[in-house]
């Protein structure tokens, strides 16, 4: 077994990411992230004790390149002997219909039909190639649209049935497994411009810092990453616990004490502020998080519109988030 294959196989074992008798579906673009992953995980199957089958998106987004793309993951499985599944997307034409952005409707498409696959074939869980330049990058992409601290825990190594086994590498590691163990991959030429946000952190962003602050940044950044989550997990456990100690804080059908939520920090009333939006079907951010805190300190009478359907208005003692009709 490689260096490399030791080190994933161990990084499997101690963040628990695979469990005896699982059968994973590997989502291999044909790039050498994902081929790298597809083939280190060949490589420590038989000790996990693992089943692997894998799964190809063809966006149509790049033409001949794109089927060609298919065609190779389709024959690289053949030589190894893993179950392969493609599917094609009609993502320019859907992207359009759904008014969101081609990278994010490319993301929706592709993890609805994971999660189908799961459930058809009885499969466990998926496996994704992030590395720890991936998680450097969606950091810095959350950070620059506003994200909250927790946003900036980036990509985590488990998150439900998606597993990042290569969220540890780097992509030098990886670079360098492909070459010795000399197997091949696809360049998509589009990765290298910067025309969508991604690209342009990715190819001048993190280049330009990497090149004042020689080997800071990634390694800053995973430590950052780690700490957030590492937040996350506390006041998840935190507030389950408030929970339970001041049920008037959590109570159900959209209504909050406001007696308890002035006992509480400006952060706490925040935190349960978002959780209740959340729950409403609302995305919540910093503007309308400060709104409703402020809206303590109002009277009885007033309310905040949180979009065209959801409103919170402070009745009597309580807030009640409220639909619309």
């Amino acid at each position: 077994m490689k260096r490399l294959e030791k080190t994933f196989l161990q990084q499997l074992r101690n963040r628990r990411l695979v469990a005896e008798g699982e059968h994973l579906l590997v989502a291999v673009s044909g790039g050498p992230d994902s081929m790298a992953l597809l083939y280190l995980l060949c490589a420590v199957a038989s000790v996990v004790r693992c089943r692997i089958s894998v799964a190809h998106c063809n966006f149509q987004l790049r033409g001949e390149e794109s089927d060609f793309d298919e065609r190779f993951v389709m024959e690289q499985c053949r030589l190894l002997g893993v179950e392969c599944f493609c599917r094609q997307f009609n993502t320019a034409a859907v992207s359009a219909s759904w008014k969101k952005s081609v990278e994010e409707t490319a993301r929706l498409q592709r993890y609805s039909w994971f999660e189908t696959l799961l459930q058809e074939r009885e499969m466990t869980k998926i496996a994704t190639g992030h590395h720890v330049s991936d998680n450097a990058e969606t950091i810095l992409f959350n950070l620059f649209r506003g994200t909250s601290l927790l946003g900036l825990k980036g990509i985590r190594a488990m998150h439900g049935r998606i597993i990042r086994p290569l969220l540890l590498l780097h992509k030098s590691d990886i670079l360098g497994y492909l070459e010795e163990k000399k197997i091949p991959f696809r360049t998509d030429a589009t990765n290298e411009g910067i025309d969508y946000d991604r690209n342009f952190i990715r190819n001048r962003v993190i280049p330009l810092i990497e090149e004042r602050f020689e080997h800071k940044l990634t390694v800053s950044l995973q430590r950052l990453s780690e700490q957030a989550g590492e937040l996350e997990a506390f006041l998840e456990g935190y507030f389950e616990r408030l929970a339970e100690e001041r049920p008037a804080l959590f109570p159900e059908e959209g209504c909050l004490d406001v007696a308890e939520l002035r006992k509480l920090s400006l952060f706490e009333q925040k935190e349960i502020f978002k959780r209740a939006l959340q729950e409403s079907g609302a995305s919540p951010d910093a503007a309308m998080l400060q709104r409703l805190v402020s809206l303590l300190d109002a009277q009885p009478g007033k309310k905040v519109v949180v979009n065209g359907k959801l409103f919170v208005e402070w009745k009597g003692c309580h807030l009640l988030f409220q639909v619309s009709p």
